[in-house]
C-alpha cells in the first residue's frame, strides 16, 4: 500500500527473505541485516517511531536482499524458482491465515468475492475493521509475489543494459508522484508499492551479477547521498501534507532513502568484501540470527497478532498486586518484552510450518 492506514500499532514494511541455499551457503552479513530488520520492524509496531525508517529502511534492505537471492535461483527454470517460492510463502500464510479469517468470521465478519485474495495475495486480502492491525500487514505478501512473478522479465532487462537499467528502476516512483496519481484501489496501491521498492529489488540483482563490485566508489558512493539527501528533503519537507516524516507514509521519500541506503550497504559488501563471518565465535547470537532468518515468515506474520495480545495480557497482569507493584507493566518496552515471548511461543507451534513448506524436515527451532 502507498500510504497505509495506521491501526494503534503502525506497521512498517518488511520482506522475508529465504534462500535455496543450505545453511552452508548462507551469507551471515545479509542473514545479520535481515534479523536486523526484524527486530525493528517489531520494535517500530511497539513504539510507532517516526524515525526508525531513517535509521534502518528495513523494507528496503530486505527487498534488496529478497533480489539477489532471486537472481541467484533465476540460474534455474523459471517456472521451477516460482513455483518454489510459491510453495515456500504460501503455507505459512495459509495458517495464520486460518486463525485471522477464522476470528474475523466469528466477530461477525461477511467476505465477499475478495476472499480469493487468502488464497494467493496478488491483491491485498480483504479483511474487517476489528481485525485491521493483523491484515493490514499483507502488503508485504502481495508486494514479494509480484515482484517473483515479475523477476524472469526484470532480470532478463536489467541484463541488457544493467546500470541504465538500475537508474531507470526509480523513474516509476517519480512518475506516479509527479505525472499521474494511481488509483486508491487494490491496483493502485499495489502498483504504488511496486515502484517503491523496484530499485532495491534491482538491486540484489545488480549485486548478484557483480555489477556493484564493478562500479567505481566514487559515483556509487556520491549518488546513494544524493539519493539519500532527496528522500530525507522530501520526508521533511512534506510534513505537513503527511502529517509526519515517517517514510512509511511518505513512498517517494522511502523510495530514495531506501535506495541510497542499501546501495551503501551492498556496495559494501560487494566492494570492500564486509563480512560478519566471525559472527560464529559469539555462539548464541550466530544461533539467533539462524533462527531469525530459517522462521522469517513466521515471526513476521504472527508479530502483530503477539503484540495486540500483549496488551490484554498484560492487562491481567495488573490484577496481581505484586505484579502491579514490581513489574513496569505501563512501560512500552514491557509490551515489547511480552511481545517477544509470545512470537517465540508462535515460532516454536507454527514456525514447523516453514520447514514443511521448504520440503525439510519439520523441527521446533532449525
Amino acid at each position: 500500500m502507498g500510504a497505509h492506514s495506521k491501526g494503534a500499532v503502525r506497521t512498517v514494511r518488511t520482506v522475508r527473505g529465504e534462500g535455496d541455499a543450505g545453511p552452508a551457503a548462507r551469507d551471515r552479513y545479509f542473514d545479520t541485516l535481515r534479523a536486523l530488520a526484524l527486530v525493528r520492524v517489531v520494535a517500530y509496531h511497539a513504539f510507532g517511531w517516526a524515525w526508525a525508517g531513517l535509521v534502518f529502511p528495513a523494507m528496503g534492505v530486505m527487498f534488496g536482499l529478497a533480489g539477489t537471492l532471486m537472481a541467484r535461483s533465476l540460474r534455474r527454470p523459471a517456472g521451477a524458482v516460482i513455483r518454489s517460492r510459491l510453495r515456500r510463502l504460501l503455507p505459512p500464510f495459509w495458517c495464520w491465515g486460518l486463525f485471522v479469517v477464522g476470528a474475523m468470521l466469528v466477530r461477525g465478519w461477511m467476505p465477499g468475492w475478495q476472499l480469493v485474495y487468502w488464497v494467493v495475495p496478488l491483491g491485498d486480502p480483504p479483511g474487517s475493521a476489528w481485525g485491521e492491525q493483523a491484515w493490514e500487514i499483507l502488503w508485504y505478501l502481495r508486494t514479494y509475489l509480484w515482484f517473483v512473478l515479475l523477476s524472469p522479465l526484470l532480470l532478463r532487462l536489467f541484463r541488457l543494459a544493467p546500470v541504465p537499467v538500475l537508474l531507470l528502476s526509480l523513474a516509476p516512483i517519480v512518475v506516479l508522484q509527479c505525472l499521474w496519481q494511481p488509483p486508491d484501489n487494490r491496483f493502485g496501491t499495489g502498483l504504488l508499492d511496486l515502484a517503491t521498492y523496484l530499485f532495491c529489488w534491482v538491486l540484489g540483482f545488480a549485486h548478484r551479477d557483480g555489477v556493484l563490485a564493478r562500479l567505481k566508489p566514487l559515483p556509487v558512493v556520491v549518488l546513494s547521498l544524493v539519493a539519500l539527501a532527496c528522500g530525507a528533503w522530501y520526508a521533511f519537507a512534506h510534513r505537513a501534507e503527511y502529517g509526519t516524516y515517517d517514510l512509511d507514509d511518505i513512498p517517494f521519500a522511502q523510495a530514495f532513502w531506501s535506495a541510497g541506503f542499501v546501495t551503501l550497504l551492498m556496495y559494501s559488501k560487494a566492494r570492500l568484501g564486509v563480512d560478519f563471518s566471525g559472527l560464529v565465535r559469539l555462539r548464541r547470537l550466530d544461533r539467533l540470527v539462524t533462527v531469525f532468518n530459517a522462521r522469517a515468515v513466521t515471526v513476521y506474520l504472527w508479530h502483530e497478532l503477539a503484540l495486540v495480545l500483549a496488551v490484554p495480557l498484560i492487562d491481567r497482569l495488573w490484577d496481581v498486586p505484586a505484579f502491579e507493584a514490581y513489574l513496569p507493566l505501563e512501560s512500552q518496552w514491557f509490551l515489547l518484552g511480552v511481545g517477544w515471548v509470545l512470537i517465540a511461543v508462535f515460532v516454536l507451534l507454527f514456525g514447523w510450518v516453514e520447514d514443511v513448506a521448504a520440503r525439510k524436515r519439520a523441527r521446533l527451532l532449525p
